[in-house]
Order: C-alpha cells, then structure tokens, then sequence
C-alpha cells in the first residue's frame, strides 16, 4: 500500500506561486497530480484531470494549460514529490491530489480511473 499526504495549497491571487508537497510512503513508482474543477466533486475520481506527471526514470509529462508555469518534481532522499506553480490563474483553481501506481500506464497517461492510490487533496483557490 502507498501513502500519500499532500500540502502547500492556498489562496493567492492571479499571477502568484504555490508549492505544493507530497510525501509518499515510497517514492519508486510513477506519481503525478491530478486536479478537481470547482462544482465536479459529485462526478469522482474519473472528473480529476492529469496536471503534471513524473515517471520512474524522471521524465515530466504536462498537459498543455501548464506547460511553462509548472514544475514536477520529486526528492527520492526525503521521498517526497512537489509541484510548483507560477503564473496562476482563476482556471487553475480545484483540489489537486497527489497520486501514484505501481503499474505506470494510468499515471504517464493521465488516466485517473485507473490510478490506484491517492492522497487526500489540497485546495488551491486563485482570485482574479
């Protein structure tokens, strides 16, 4: 079993910066994060959309909207993976999870039903 536990979600306004943190139980396994749009907390898992994602080997994957803003990264030494977001903006506000699977495929391609493990969320909330 994984553990996750993200932190580092906030308020800030359009234009500021957050980190956000995960630590995980263990850290060898394709891990991303995954984020929750205002009004689709009813439709569950299957409504978080892939933000950023790291596989085993290091590579970052991104979806367009972030390309350029986001960072992924992870700290194998203190497993923990992180997530820093500059330039935000109203769209970018939701629950963003941390996530991870031993079988890589629903990580590297973004596909949250699949994913097995997930921590609880934290909220990003960014004001125009």
């Amino acid at each position: 079993r994984i553990q996750l536990a993200e932190s580092g979600g906030d308020a800030v306004q359009a234009g500021g910066s957050l980190t956000l943190s995960c630590s995980a139980s263990v850290l060898r396994y394709a891990m991303g994060w995954f984020r929750l749009a205002p009004g689709r907390e009813r439709e569950g898992v299957a409504a978080r959309e892939g933000v950023a994602v790291i596989g085993e080997d290091g590579t970052a994957k991104y979806i367009d909207s972030v390309k350029g803003r986001f960072t992924i990264s992870k700290d194998r030494t203190k497993n923990m993976l992180y997530l820093r977001m500059d330039g935000l903006r109203p769209e970018d506000t939701g629950v963003y999870y941390c996530a991870a699977d031993p079988w890589p495929d629903p990580i590297v391609n973004m596909s949250p039903r699949g994913v097995g493990y997930w921590g609880q969320g934290t909220q990003v909330t960014v004001s125009s």
